[in-house]
Formats: C-alpha cells, structure tokens, sequence
C-alpha cells in the first residue's frame, strides 16, 4: 500500500470517526464464573456516554421500598422507639402523682392485767383485768393541682372490758373526717404543680423529635446506599466492557503477529491490559458486593442471602437550590434544632418552679370531723348522722430555713442552665447555618460536574474512537489504544461518581432541612 493511499484510508477513518455517533462496544461474550449474582447479564448496546445497568435477579428494587423495609426493620429505629414509648410512660407517671391513694388498716389490741381504774368512782382496784379493742379504719388522700393535700377518713372502733361498772360495755366508736391542706406560698399555684406534667409532655415532643431524626439520618443512609450500590453497579458494567474491549485487542493483536505486522511487543502489551482489565473486575465484584451489604444492613435484619434486585436513579431535574428556602426549612424543621427549643421551654419551667422555691412555706390547714357513740355498730353510725358530736380545726403554718441559702442556689443553677441551653441553641443555629450553605453549594456543584463528566464521556469516546481507527491503519500502537481505553474508563466511572455524589449531596440536604419526611410521605407521631 502506497503512502498516499494509506493517509486518504487514514483521513477517511478519522472523518467517520468524528462525525458519527461513537459505535457500540457488543455485550462480553462470556462471564467468569466467580461474578456474584449482581454481575451484568449481557445487555443491549446503549449510546456512547451511558452504562446499562446491571442485571440482577428479581423485580426492580427502589428507593421508596428500601425505605419503607428500613422503617420497618432498621435497628437504629427499633432501639430510639424505647425511648419514645418510655416518654410516653414518664408522662404517665407524672399524671399518677395527682391519683387519689386509698388506705386501709384492721387493728386488734388485747390487755390484761391486775389492775384496774374505774373511771366512775375514781378507784383503783386489783383484780384481774382485760381489754380488747378492735379498729377498723379507710381513708383516702389526693394532692390536687393547686397543691393542695385532701384527706378524708372513716374509722369504726370497738372497746370492751370487763369492768362491771362500764357505761357502754362493748362501747363502739365511729367518726369521719375530712382535712385540707393547702400551700399559700411555696408550692402554690397549679403552674407549680403541672410543671412535672408539662415537663414530660415537652419529653414527648423531644424523643419524637430525636426519632424523627433518627428516621432523617436512616433515610439518608439508605439513599446513599442505594446510589452507592448503583454506582458500584454501574462501574462493573464498564469494567466488564473494558475487559472485553482488552480482549479483543489481544486477540487483533495475535492475528496481526501471525501475519507480520505487529510484533511480539504489541501481543505482551495488549496481554497486560487484559490482566490489568480483569483485575479491574475482580475490584468492582468486590465493591458490588459490599454495597450490596451495606444496603441489606440497612433494609434487613440478618438477611444477607438474597441480593438486592436492580436499582437505578433517574437524572436530578430539580432547580438548584437556594440557601436561604433551605435554612428557612432546616429552622422549622430540623429535629436538632426544633428539640433545642423544647429543651428551653423545659429549663424555662424548671426556672418558675426553682423561684417559686425560695418563697417561705405557708400552709393553710383546715379539718372537720364527726364522730358517734353507742353499744353498737349501727347505732354509732345512727349517732354520727346526726351530726351532734363533731370537732374542727384551722390554723396556719409558717417555715422559713434561715437566709433560703438552697433554695436561691437552685435557683441560680436553673437559670444558669437555662442560659447554657440558650446559647447551645444559638450555636446549633450557627452550625446548620454552615452545613446547609455547604449542602446547597455541594448541590449545586455536582450538577455542574455531573455535565462537565458527560461531555469528558463523549470526548473520551470520541478519541478511543480515534485512536481505535489509526491502530487498525497502522499508525498507532497496543499502548496508545490501551491508554485511550484507559482514559475513556475513567471518564465514564466519573460520569457515574458526578451522578452518585449529586444524588447523595441532595439527600445529605434533605436530611438537612428535614424534607426527606414529606419527600418520601413518612407519617410520624407528634
């Protein structure tokens, strides 16, 4: 072949080259027996710039049901849903302190001795001398949210003896009573008294808030798992496709040896880059598999025997975002930050019960009682409706510790906590501040490496193309088709890397701002 020849064949190659679509690699012909079940079956031939996703075994797996089997099975979620269910006990438990507490006693007293006191002539006498007393006593007590201590009792005595000169021999005894204790100053006041109660409820509000982050942190984890499994995916694809591409190289360059026109170089050259190519293989099996772990960890509980089915994610249309919509909604709905400002309305409780523990105690006491006598039960009770023998009481009590030095200093210690937690709010505010400008710009940078990757894609193939066209005129080498080769790899393993780190940096935002609940249509407790 003629000089002149050989460059109009050249010049002809490399126009087809460059104003055709790139052409497309065929499907391995074969695939190595040690592939786990996610390896690529043979595919379609797809357009140059874009990988066909692995084929797998079973129905397609998305995003919404990996995250749907995580609320339901992820162990992170299980363990902060105790919390939770013990908030709700702990307001349980605060509501039982303003229960009414019943009381019972039975009591059976015997005496006996050798002397006696007859209480009707005044006289001491020895002789034998027994005594047997019976009560039986109920009551009920209830502190109520004024503070205020209710009490009321009901008692039946017997008493008998055997003194000859006893008016009521068995003499039976029976009264009721109602008292009432109410604080005038510390302890007062039925803010006082629910502060426990309102207290738990914030509790409440404070464990849902740490699930729902929990639930945000969980969603996010199984979003980049499942991106992380696609890319993994995805790489093996185009591994396989440079093995094959190898591969053939090898073998053009055996046939070429045989004929004369390459040399022993090119075939050991092309060899290596089959070995090189299938240790890139071996690597991504590697990687599948682990992802595949770390997605199954996620969305199971010991349920590593089945591979996930295939996953894929469509491209991100949405607009880039902007900093101040994202901490406008990091602000309303972020768990950190919004369980930050329940903590201080907590601290802001605990602040009015610690002043109103410096007051003095001044206590308000009021009983009434009635009570009936008689030589029997029913009779006493007749005695104690008429209301003829009855006894009150009212009085006023006051304490002051000397100086109130403890209670002050709780005091101190509750505003002190209050402010720490204040401004531990505003260094939350600061914080996500940050991490959602960062988030957005991460966004937004992805977007733009995600086109600048497609377009280094179609160059690289464009070039492989190229230098593809003058290997088979003689005028490139093994080495320089392998580079190439090399260089289109890279290029399309980026393009997938720009996707994944797109997709993950718009779910580290989500988790961010708190969307992923709405996104995803993630039904919480309040």
């Amino acid at each position: 072949m003629s000089r002149l020849t050989a460059r109009v064949l050249l010049s002809s190659l490399c126009l087809a080259a460059l104003t055709r679509l790139p052409a497309q690699e065929p499907a391995p012909s074969s695939t190595p027996a040690d592939l786990p079940a996610a390896t690529p079956a043979p595919a379609k031939e797809t357009a140059p710039g874009t990988e066909p996703a692995p084929v797998v075994a079973g129905p397609d797996l998305t995003l919404e049901e990996c995250i749907n089997r995580v609320l339901q099975k992820n162990f992170n979620l299980r363990v902060q849903g105790f919390n939770t269910a013990n908030a709700q006990e702990n307001l349980v438990i605060s509501k039982a302190g303003f229960d009414p507490t019943f009381t019972a006693l039975g009591q059976r007293t015997h005496t006996q001795g050798v002397t006696s006191f007859n209480t009707s002539l005044g006289t001491t006498t020895s002789s034998d001398y027994r005594q047997d007393t019976t009560d039986i006593r109920v009551g009920v007590n209830q502190t109520i949210q004024t503070g205020a201590a209710v009490s009321l009792s009901a008692s039946v005595l017997r008493s008998g003896n055997n003194v000859a000169a006893s008016t009521l021999n068995p003499s039976y005894n029976s009264d009721v009573s109602l008292s009432v204790t109410q604080p005038l100053l510390k302890g007062a006041g039925t803010k006082v008294n629910r502060a426990t109660i309102e207290n738990a409820k914030l509790g409440i509000t404070i464990a849902n808030l740490y699930y729902k982050g929990s639930v945000l942190q969980a969603v996010r984890d199984t979003e980049a798992a499942y991106y992380t499994l696609a890319f993994a995916r995805g790489q093996l694809a185009v591994k396989q496709r440079s093995l094959e591409l190898a591969q053939k190289l090898y073998d053009e360059n055996k046939v070429k040896k045989n004929t004369g026109v390459a040399t022993d170089l090119d075939v050991l050259t092309a060899e290596v880059g089959v070995g090189t190519a299938q240790n890139g293989v071996v690597l991504a099996q590697q990687q599948v598999r682990n992802s595949e772990d770390n997605l199954l960890a996620l969305t199971g509980q010991f349920e590593f025997s089945t591979p996930p089915g295939p996953v894929s994610f469509s491209a991100y249309l949405d607009p880039a975002p902007t900093i101040d919509e994202a901490f406008k909604h990091a602000r309303d709905l972020q768990p950190t930050y919004v369980a930050a400002q329940s903590t201080i309305k907590q601290l802001e409780l605990a602040v009015y019960v610690a002043n109103n523990g410096r007051l003095p105690t001044l206590n308000a006491d009021v009983a009434l009682g009635f009570n009936g006598t008689d030589r029997s039960t029913n009779s006493s009770i007749e005695n104690l409706k008429a209301g003829d023998n009855y006894n009150w009481q009212a009085d006023l009590s006051l304490s002051v510790p000397w100086g109130l030095r403890a209670d002050r200093a709780r005091a101190r210690i509750a505003l002190n906590n209050l402010h720490q937690e204040q401004a531990q709010l505003q260094s939350i505010e600061q914080n996500l501040l940050v991490q959602v400008r960062a988030a957005v710009l991460a966004v937004s940078t992805n977007i733009e490496s995600v086109q600048i990757s497609a377009k280094t894609t179609e160059l690289a193939t464009k070039q492989y193309e190229l230098q593809k066209a003058k290997f088979d005129a003689g005028l490139s080498t093994s080495r320089d088709v392998l580079q190439s080769q090399t260089d289109l790899e890279t290029a399309r393993v980026n393009e997938l890397s720009a996707k994944v780190n797109l997709r993950i940096a718009v779910a580290n935002l989500h988790q961010l701002d708190g969307s992923s609940i709405d996104r995803f249509h993630i039904a919480l407790a309040d």
